[in-house]
């Protein structure tokens, strides 16, 4: 098994292709970019069909917070995040790296991103997310990043918590 990487001090975060990987707000100037992203016809058993699905959660759900994620400037993948005040864990949702991009490691530099983001917050002790038990690659990704199941499920998916 290969060592978990360590995100909160390696930032500049890059993709294989050596692009700054970054977060951003979602914007007047990024919405509708955001909003186009789609993944492979074949994950769409695994996550919305475009991210503007996951817009609409953040907007009218009151819970998550959609940020856009650029590579060297552009879009090309959404992420959301919210904070479980009940159970304490700040949780990643609805990741879409576009079709396009993928491959070339900017959804893994987008999820350290991230975590170094929420590690950033005085009250993140842990960080939690979910995935479909038949989506390999992201079992991948997140085993890869430390993540380790809980033993819960979200649904029918899988919990995974990584200590911050």
């Amino acid at each position: 098994m290969r060592e978990t990487e360590n995100f909160v001090d390696r930032p500049p975060f890059a993709d294989g292709l050596g692009r700054v990987v970054t977060l951003a707000e979602v914007d007047d100037d990024n919405w509708r970019a955001v909003a186009d992203v789609a993944p492979h016809d074949d994950q769409r058993e695994f996550v919305a069909a475009l991210a503007a699905r996951y817009l609409l959660l953040s907007a009218r759900g009151g819970l998550w917070n959609s940020l856009a994620v650029l590579a060297d400037g552009g879009v090309v993948g959404h992420v959301m995040w919210a904070h479980d005040a009940e159970g304490g864990a700040y949780w990643i949702g609805g990741m879409v790296v576009d079709a396009a991009e993928q491959g070339r490691g900017t959804g893994r530099a987008a999820v350290r991103a991230l975590l170094a983001r929420l590690a950033s917050r005085p009250d993140c002790r842990e960080v939690r997310l979910s995935y479909h038990p038949r989506n390999r690659a992201a079992a991948r990704l997140y085993e890869s990043l430390g993540f380790t199941p809980t033993g819960e499920r979200e649904d029918e998916e899988l919990v995974v918590a990584l200590a911050v």
